[in-house]
């Protein structure tokens, strides 16, 4: 059984104010109190980066910010765990991964 869009027994799902941040240097819209691992797995990110040495995929794991998986690029910052960073209107976000 889908679940539908309303029912009496789920309340509507309340977003923050619309964002628009860059990924990968696409312009994506988003949404405040969401978080960057978020953004980029509705953009169809499976991966968000690759390990240097061995090149394996890696993306959301533990979700909330133990394991170290999720890490990208925020603002020219390299190293940022996703699961954990909330969004910024204007963020730029660069994953190593193409979805």
């Amino acid at each position: 059984m889908r679940i539908k869009n309303e029912t009496t027994r789920l309340p509507r799902i309340a977003r923050g104010r619309s964002l628009t941040v860059l990924v990968n240097g696409k312009p994506v819209t988003a949404y405040e109190g969401e978080t960057v691992a978020a953004v980029l797995l509705v953009e169809g990110f499976r991966a968000f980066r690759h390990m240097p040495a061995s090149a394996e995929p890696r993306g959301l794991y533990c979700g909330m910010g133990i394991c170290y998986e999720c890490l990208v690029t925020v603002d020219g910052m390299p190293n940022v765990r996703a699961c954990v960073t909330s969004l910024r209107d204007g963020m730029t976000i660069e994953a190593g991964a193409q979805p």
